[in-house]
């Protein structure tokens, strides 16, 4: 449908001198020589199989760009917070249990850093889409293409998008292999899951007010419940936790559309590209939500902090390295006791 409209336009604008041997138009004028036609001009040296994916290609390449800005959004509100809070002291915790002392600020700076890394894992795999199937025509063959379209439209369309597009390194592969998409989905799951692991945390340390932790105070956004007055829910983090798993779902999928791809050619390209666009929108929303709505606003508590500080192994792992692991344990268990 998409090469008769155009052939339409293209008739219509490169013809426009009457003439006698060409009927008139409804616009009132007459084509100066032969109608652009469909096939022979609009689709000349192209076919489905790589026009198709080639157009996909540069629609993740640029839906791909909003997620990326969010993260690092993100990842710029971490370190905000991590100079704020850069001396603060707080209680570690493994498996749930009293740890040694870090600071806030190495916390948050942790943070950054994972959300850094994701954002750079999705920039790097949709880095490989540049390689486009342009010219592949059926199956990889390159048949009805003529001498040199290949590389002058890959370059002509590089132009035009602003992307440093090149053909394919193997044309056969490009088509019947997308796992390139399987793994800008895995990228995006896996920016996805350490949001919601840090949200998760977030949601974990503001437990109370009088219950629970409550370390850390997050913004409040709306009435917690409609019959306990003054509860306040942490629904960015839980926000944030139920996108990711939509996305990690997301993600799933596109790896069974890639899966799916039989012999020369995916036709599963269409809930692949469609799911991306889930994804990255998913991954956008979250990513800005809980920056701007949690993180920035978020307060560290320095009295709970103190006092929960004091339950810190720093100086029994530094006793146990001096009179031994034994004698340090019974003076542990003995502190435990007179607490």
């Amino acid at each position: 449908m998409c090469v008769e409209v155009l052939s339409n336009r293209g008739s219509d604008v490169c013809f426009l001198t009457p003439t006698a041997s060409h009927p008139v138009r409804p616009s009132g004028v007459r084509w100066a020589g032969a109608p652009v036609h469909p096939n022979d001009h609009v689709n000349a040296s192209q076919s489905t199989n790589d026009s198709y994916p080639t157009a996909m290609a540069l629609t993740v390449m640029d839906l791909a760009v909003a997620p990326v800005k969010a993260l690092r959004a993100l990842a710029e509100e971490f370190d905000t917070k991590a100079a704020e809070y850069d001396d603060t002291v707080r209680l570690g915790r493994t498996c749930l249990q009293d740890a040694v002392t870090l600071t806030v600020g190495e916390t948050h700076r942790s943070h950054s850093v994972a959300i850094r890394r994701t954002m750079g894992e999705l920039k790097a795999a949709v880095v490989a889409l540049n390689d486009v199937p342009l010219g592949a025509t059926v199956l990889g063959s390159g048949i009805g293409a003529v001498p040199g379209y290949c590389e002058e439209a890959v370059a002509t369309l590089a132009e035009l998008s602003g992307h440093p597009l090149t053909p394919a390194t193997d044309m056969f592969d490009s088509l019947a292999h997308l796992d390139s998409y399987a793994a800008i989905a895995h990228a995006g799951a896996r920016a996805a899951l350490t949001m919601a692991k840090i949200a998760q945390d977030l949601r974990m340390l503001s437990s109370g007010p009088l219950g629970g932790l409550q370390e850390v105070t997050l913004p409040a956004v709306q009435a917690g419940s409609s019959i306990m007055p003054g509860k306040i829910n942490p629904v960015i983090p839980e926000y944030v936790m139920q996108l990711s798993y939509r996305i990690r779902g997301a993600a799933s999928t596109v790896e069974m559309g890639v899966a799916a791809g039989e012999l020369e050619l995916n036709i599963m390209e269409p809930i692949i590209v469609d799911s991306l666009i889930d994804i990255f929108q998913d991954l956008t929303s979250a990513a800005t939500v809980f920056g701007e709505k949690c993180v920035r606003g978020l307060v560290w508590d320095g009295s709970r902090l103190a006092s929960n500080a004091d339950a810190a192994f720093d100086r029994w792992v530094t006793m146990s390295s001096e009179v031994g692991y034994e004698e340090t344990t019974k003076k542990v268990r003995e502190y435990w006791a007179n607490a």
